[in-house]
């Protein structure tokens, strides 16, 4: 029978047992090496109440808030209905690229033409 990926949804190459994660989302026991790994960066006060702490607050110069990093595990089919990752066609599936670095990427300012000067004719 054809296989669907090269790699059977797994980064388990020679290892035996990779271990295994709990989902974030549901706490379904995934294979470490199959789970879907998110890495976010988010403040720990969202963004009206840093304002309201920072006119509360005795010092006159903003200081800065820390942030939580967390590293999310999901399994695939809570990845999927997050949106998180999406079904691609047979074709799309052998494409490596994931597509970030093209949202990354800086957008290329727009020259403006040059304007033409009319000559005024005397």
């Amino acid at each position: 029978m054809p296989s669907k990926r090269r790699n059977n949804g797994r980064n388990k190459k020679n290892r035996g047992i990779s271990g295994h994660v709990n989902c974030d989302n549901c706490a379904r026991i995934v294979a470490k090496d199959k789970a879907i790994k998110k890495f976010t960066v988010r403040d720990i006060i969202d963004a009206a109440s840093k304002e309201d702490i920072g006119k509360a607050s005795a010092y006159k110069v903003p200081t800065q808030v820390p942030k939580i990093m967390m590293k999310m595990w999901y399994c695939v089919s809570c990845a999927i209905h997050a949106r998180i990752v999406a079904v691609r066609s047979v074709v799309d599936r052998r494409k490596r690229d994931t597509g970030k670095k093209k949202m990354m990427r800086k957008p290329m300012e727009q020259k403006k033409p040059e304007e033409k000067k009319e000559e005024v004719k005397a």
